[in-house]
């Protein structure tokens, strides 16, 4: 016999060897997934598995909440506890009467309920041992005591609160003490086999701190910040979508591949593609030439000349203003003379308007103009940066405005009209007396349509030589560089496969060449020496 063999033999039982080998408390057939009986309380829903708000009942007397059982059945059309057959109108509303004094409230009292329901006649408290039943014509639920003693023994088949006649076969019983095995949740179809309506992602993500055990306060709040700034992944935009060519292609890539490499919260990408660039870059870079612009006022016509090759930004917006009819019926606001006039406020009121984007754009000041003499035209703002459909034109020079309105045109016709516009009569705001008013404005030459066409042929050329290529390499018939040349005839084959030797016939012009190939010219005889009589 070995020694120290009942060392660990003690004189009573322990927790190991009570819940292990005599019959004791087993925790697994208690609790958790595998428990043998877990009881649903009376106030839970049989699907959700929390308190319910507004209750309902199937014919056989299980309790759901609406918001619960209504989208399941919808799409299962099945009992959630039974797994048969069920739908909507089956389905019947109760009304569980609450205590005045704890209505409301949470109690873990008489069995563990949450909330505190009683019978509207004898007002006694439903526990997990009370006998409940339910009138399926009204939809009151009392004490099984209360039916029995004034209904069924009295022989009155009126409902205890409405008077509403009623059958034996309309009593659906909740809870019977006696037959508790239908508030066993691991006996429930849904939990069984796992059937659940899947919630979208947004309710996901709102339940899934419910799952989180012993959360801080800090987490919970990071968690609410996240809900609020979260955003579904949407597919790509017009602008991620548009593919570079030759004409929007940038000199640099988009730089997904080093993205993808340095980081995992982009996507994988192993081939580099060049950027491409935005459609003003790429027309703004073909306009060459001037814009020209006609404004018919109420006292005459006034042609406007515009620097499209060198301020372009600011003449796409005025040129498309122009065309939209933006600033037709406007008037000329403001009038101050010796200085200018300004215009393009379609409020009349000198703080209105917006560019061709909406908003404003920057200023595009440039060296090589000034505002020096008669008729130059320049963008009105309020500020840097602050460039919208306001523009003047200058009635003498004023260099002190440079570098702060942006220059995009002069006046090239119509001085006249502007010498009277300079002598109407102003109030003390600068407003004109007499209403000056843009009719109409008449576009000459705009230099970005051109480009836009010109793009658009183009591309347009480009895409139909690509389908006929495409479709010669489809059919088999790959167009040649060398058209209208023949090929040559192979006669035999190894090296000289293309040599035809079988011509003997030479001319005699031809032989004559070929002996004048042969004779090698004579090298001129060296000097010998003889004697010194040549001296």
């Amino acid at each position: 016999m070995g020694k120290r063999q009942h060392q660990s033999d003690k004189m009573y039982l322990t927790t190991t060897e009570w819940a292990t080998f005599y019959g004791g408390y087993k925790k697994a057939s208690h609790s958790g997934a595998n428990a043998a009986f877990r009881r649903l309380p009376l106030s839970h829903c049989c699907l959700s598995l929390v308190p319910f708000s507004h209750p309902y009942i199937d014919p056989n007397g299980n309790v759901y909440d609406l918001e619960a059982i209504l989208p399941f059945i919808r799409k299962f059309k099945i009992n959630p506890v039974t797994g048969k057959e069920l739908t909507e109108k089956q389905m019947l509303r109760v009304k569980f009467h609450q205590s005045t004094e704890e209505a409301g409230t949470s109690s873990n009292t008489d069995g563990g309920m949450e909330v505190q329901y009683h019978c509207p006649v004898f007002y006694k408290p439903f526990t997990n041992n009370t006998h409940i039943v339910c009138i399926r014509t009204t939809g009151n639920v009392f004490s099984y005591e209360a039916v029995t003693q004034l209904n069924i023994k009295t022989g009155c088949w009126k409902e205890l609160l409405t008077d509403a006649p009623f059958t034996r076969e309309d009593i659906i019983t909740l809870q019977d003490p006696q037959h508790l095995e239908k508030f066993n949740i691991a006996d429930f179809y849904h939990i069984k086999n796992n059937v659940k309506v899947l919630e979208d992602s947004e309710h996901k993500r709102q339940a899934g701190s419910h799952r989180l055990k012993n959360i801080t306060k800090d987490a919970q709040e990071i968690l609410d910040d996240f809900k609020k700034s979260y955003r579904e992944e949407q597919g790509d935009s017009e602008e991620d979508q548009r593919k570079p060519d030759k004409y929007n292609a940038a000199h640099y890539s988009t730089g997904a591949v080093a993205a993808s490499l340095t980081s995992t919260a982009t996507n994988i990408a192993t081939e580099h593609q060049p950027a491409v660039l935005e459609d003003h870059v790429v027309r703004y870079a073909r306009v060459n030439k001037k814009g020209y612009v006609s404004l018919k006022t109420s006292l005459g016509s006034i042609n406007l000349e515009l620097y499209c090759d060198t301020v372009t930004k600011t003449c796409d917006n005025f040129l498309t203003l122009c065309q939209r009819s933006y600033y037709d019926n406007t008037t000329f606001h403001r009038c101050i003379r010796h200085f200018m006039i300004q215009a393009g406020d379609p409020e009349g009121t000198g703080k209105g308007g917006e560019c061709c984007w909406g908003g404003s754009f920057r200023d595009e000041f440039r060296p090589q103009y000034s505002h020096k003499g008669r008729g130059v035209l320049a963008m009105a703002n309020s500020g840097p940066d602050t460039n919208k459909s306001q523009f003047y034109i200058t009635f003498r020079s004023c260099e002190h405005l440079d570098s702060k309105h942006t220059i995009f045109g002069r006046v090239v016709g119509g001085l006249d009209t502007l010498k009277l516009m300079e002598a109407v009569e102003t109030d003390n705001k600068d407003a004109p007396l007499t209403v000056i008013t843009i009719e109409a404005t008449n576009i000459f030459v705009n230099p970005f349509k051109d480009v836009d066409e010109q793009l658009a042929k183009e591309r347009a050329a480009d895409a139909a030589t690509a389908a006929a290529e495409e479709a010669e390499l489809r059919g088999g018939k790959r167009k040649r560089l060398d058209d209208g040349k023949d090929k040559p005839k192979m006669i035999r084959s190894g090296i000289g496969k293309f040599l035809d030797l079988t011509m003997t016939n030479i001319s005699k012009s031809e032989e004559e060449q070929i002996k004048l190939h042969k004779i090698t010219k004579k090298k001129a005889a060296a000097g010998k020496f003889q004697d010194f009589s040549a001296f």
